[in-house]
């Protein structure tokens, strides 16, 4: 990972946190949160929802998700970022097809809970980057290790679900 890739102005490192969440009445919106190494935040964008229709999933069949997730909103909300970030993490397996829209590395997110076979674990969460970021895995758990030192990882993720469930009350 390039040094000047993860720095925010200030040259402190910064961290991208991306996901969906599914409204029954609205559709899937995808929300994406870029935090500095104190886990304050730097930028926040959200999508309109999208809704599927009968005749994407049936052309799409198994690949919908990967398209939905990956290009159509992790690709979309990458692109409106003005930030580099270290890393984009996410908790939603389906955001990792975003890889194939950013030179950005990409790691998932998830709750420490046994041991995996995968990954690395960095304060409360098990994180796996994603296959084309495996190489640099090292660099990756070095700069979580130095952001969740602020903040567990899993929580910036509960802020951005909040901000869009706050969004549609409105």
């Amino acid at each position: 990972m390039q040094q000047q890739q993860a720095e925010a102005a200030g040259g402190a490192a910064v961290y991208g946190f991306l996901t969906a969440v599914d409204s029954p009445h609205h559709g899937l919106f995808g929300g994406y949160l870029v935090v500095d190494g104190l886990g304050r935040p730097l930028e926040f964008h959200c999508t309109a929802p999208v809704k599927v229709t009968r005749a994407q999933q049936i052309l799409y069949g198994p690949t919908l998700h990967g398209h939905l997730h990956g290009q159509q909103i992790g690709g979309a909300l990458l692109a409106e970022s003005k930030a580099t970030p270290a890393v984009v993490l996410t908790d939603h397996e389906a955001m990792l097809s975003v890889r194939q829209h950013t030179k950005l590395p990409v790691a998932l997110v998830k709750p420490l809970v046994g041991e995996a076979a995968t990954g690395f674990v960095v304060g409360a969460s098990h994180v796996t980057p994603h296959a084309s970021d495996a190489a640099d895995a090292g660099a990756i758990r070095e700069r979580l290790a130095a952001l969740a030192g602020a903040v567990e990882l899993g929580e910036p993720f509960e802020r951005i679900r909040a901000a869009i469930e706050e969004a549609q009350r409105h």
